[in-house]
């Protein structure tokens, strides 16, 4: 049976944040190229950020030292009040890699003491689709179609369930695809301006 891993992060929680993304659980240490949410240097998420927020894919990366830009991804998000964690606080990786498919949760995240956090937020995005199932069962939430939502409650608070697609280069979709369904939704949860 494969060791008990836990998460290595603390959660990101800006104090304006109006949207709190999640997804599983972060992939094994030695795919990292950064220490924060989505390290992976195959993972398209800050690119789709870039192209979101900027205009520009390769904003938030670096391309000449293989990794991220970590401080500008972190300014980002606190200006554009973008909170970040996994619906995993512990899993088992069954296969010994990043994929959603081969994790066993063990422990969940504590989704309401997440919110409880940041009175602002009303909306949360799942960013694959162990996350969203994740958060559906634990409360009694509709899984949304790819590029929609649904509500439901936690803790009193109505909140709308955003499902997008993933940022992984497995899930096969352009990248500026998935840029427009994140643009979309940061449209609708205030986070970027509308036109």
């Amino acid at each position: 049976m494969p060791e008990i891993e836990y998460h290595p992060l603390r959660p990101f929680l800006p104090h304006n944040a109006r949207l709190l993304m999640l997804g599983s659980f972060p992939p094994p240490r030695q795919r990292w190229c950064m220490d924060f949410f989505y390290p992976n240097r195959s993972n398209m998420m800050w690119e789709v950020m870039g192209q979101v927020f900027f205009a520009d894919a390769q904003r938030l990366v670096d391309a000449e030292h293989k990794t991220f830009r970590k401080e500008d991804i972190i300014a980002m998000l606190n200006e554009k009040g973008i909170a970040i964690f996994d619906t995993a606080t512990a899993v088992r990786r069954l296969q010994g890699n990043a994929s959603d498919k081969f994790l066993e949760v063990v422990e969940k995240t504590d989704i309401a003491a997440l919110l409880r956090q940041i009175p602002h937020c009303h909306d949360v995005v799942c960013t694959g689709q162990k996350a969203t199932e994740t958060l559906c069962s634990d409360y009694g939430a509709q899984q949304p179609h790819m590029g929609e939502s649904t509500t439901f409650e936690i803790d009193g608070r109505t909140m709308r369930l955003h499902r997008m697609p993933s940022t992984s280069r497995a899930f096969p979709m352009p990248l500026t695809k998935k840029a427009a369904y994140y643009e979309k939704m940061m449209r609708q949860v205030g986070c970027l301006d509308q036109d």
